[in-house]
């Protein structure tokens, strides 16, 4: 089940909203433990026990961790080796085996095991609670409800943010209820369902049509890229709202993970910006325990490297997400070594065109399926394989889908917020009439378009 289907819209969100509130307060950690588990089981029934194992472990894990002075370190070993592995043996196997295969020449059987939903996000979920518990910045919880309350929570399991436990332990215990609240979690949901479905799915369908052309041309390679740059951005911070939003009906307040990262003047500045999350756990739990930038520049080019080849493979098992990844670690490592002084220097307008080709160029490496189609796709944004400049197909794709395009542009930027922001100040009266009328005409749009059953896919599904 994805939030942009019609069953969460109509029936599963509706209904939990509603047994959530009428039940009283001390009940409604086993309505969200339940809920998120009949979430997860409509979509991967067969890997909810895997989940629950992966819970008990940590759960476990951390009262021996909290208990035992002379054996902590061993229990956290235990714990993130049972994580990790769990991880390794369903995404990354087969990867293993059939790079062995290739190298050696070997012909062992791929295992293909189907990836179960959500295990890249709750498996940080889990390690990241159990080394706060052993560097004691988090107390071990010891209600087996909570925990697994936390972990398995619906609005985050399968795309996060990625919520670490100190982040809503409070809220676990005791949250706060108020009408404000849950009005802006309507609004955030509303937002971010409209970023998903008017835009990035649209965006899809030109994604679609590249894939499917029958004469490739320069023009369709960047409209590609472009579409392709826009997508996932949409897709993937439109469904962060979403979770952000259904937390704050719920409760709680769920951290931020985009912040307008295509106006970035600098690549660093961009993965500050970019699935915000996910960057500073691989800070706090990877980079800074090699040693950060506390050690000598060798192995402070190795703790970067190590770091964004990892959150390459955090993304998927394959060649092109380590690419994507260790090309953002080469660009940082140019940065800090002087390229930021060199960015700094130069016009904004040109630094921000720097960011967004480069951010570009990469989402093509990510979205490629194999080496080949990497070079293909690169290749074709500078015309290599005597093809055209233009086509009528191109054409008629550029002419059908440069609105959508436009408006994704301007949305990616905070254009928009800064003017509704400067006329709140000025007549909040008008912004605060208008304001549901077109959420409920966005409202409205979505559900119109999946009604239609047009096209609908989740990128991070696969993650």
């Amino acid at each position: 089940m994805i939030f942009s289907s019609l069953t969460f819209l109509l029936y599963f969100l509706p209904i939990v909203l509603l047994l959530y509130y009428i039940v009283p307060k001390k009940m409604r950690n086993l309505v969200l433990f339940v809920a998120s588990m009949a979430f997860y089981f409509f979509g991967e029934p067969k890997y909810i026990i895997l989940m629950l194992l992966s819970i008990f472990f940590a759960y476990i894990n951390a009262i021996f961790i909290e208990k035992s002075k002379k054996h902590k370190k061993l229990f956290l070993i235990i714990s993130i080796v049972i994580s990790l592995g769990l991880l390794v043996v369903f995404k990354y196997t087969d990867f293993i085996i059939e790079n062995i295969n290739m190298i050696f020449a070997s012909n062992i059987n791929l295992l293909r095991l189907a990836l179960p939903i959500g295990i890249s996000f709750y498996t940080f979920q889990v390690i990241s609670y159990v080394i706060d518990v052993y560097n004691e910045k988090a107390k071990a919880q010891k209600n087996f409800l909570k925990f697994a309350t936390y972990v398995s929570l619906f609005p985050q399991l399968i795309a996060g943010p990625i919520v670490r436990y100190t982040d809503i332990d409070k809220e676990l215990e005791n949250r706060e209820y108020k009408v404000e609240n849950f009005s802006q979690g309507v609004r955030r949901f509303v937002i971010g369902l409209a970023k998903k479905i008017l835009i990035a799915n649209v965006l899809g369908e030109l994604i679609t049509a590249f894939s499917n052309a029958s004469e490739p041309s320069v023009l369709f390679y960047w409209l590609n890229g472009i579409a392709v740059t826009l997508q996932i951005y949409f897709d993937f911070s439109g469904y962060s709202d979403m979770a952000i939003g259904i937390g704050k009906m719920l409760g709680f307040s769920f951290p931020e993970n985009f912040n307008y990262p295509y106006i970035s003047k600098s690549i660093t500045e961009f993965w500050r910006r970019w699935h915000i999350t996910l960057s500073s756990w691989f800070r706090d739990y990877v980079y800074i325990p090699l040693g950060g930038n506390r050690v000598s520049k060798l192995k402070w080019l190795r703790n970067i490297l190590i770091v964004w080849m990892l959150t390459g493979l955090w993304h998927g098992a394959s060649w092109n997400f380590v690419i994507w990844g260790l090309l953002y670690g080469i660009l940082l490592v140019i940065e800090k070594l002087g390229g930021l002084k060199i960015l700094e220097k130069i016009p904004t307008f040109f630094s921000r065109i720097y960011v967004v080709l480069v951010v570009m160029l990469g989402f093509i490496i990510f979205n490629s399926t194999d080496l080949a189609s990497i070079a293909q796709n690169l290749g074709g944004l500078i015309g290599i394989g005597n093809i055209p400049f233009a086509n009528a197909e191109s054409i008629f794709y550029l002419k059908d889908y440069i609105s959508i395009i436009l408006i994704g542009g301007i949305f990616s930027t905070p254009i928009i917020k800064n003017i509704i922001t400067k006329i709140k100040e000025k007549n909040s009266k008008l912004v605060n009439i208008l304001e549901p009328i077109t959420l409920s005409v966005l409202l409205v749009l979505c559900i119109s378009y999946l009604v239609d059953g047009s096209f609908n896919p989740f990128l991070y599904f696969r993650f």
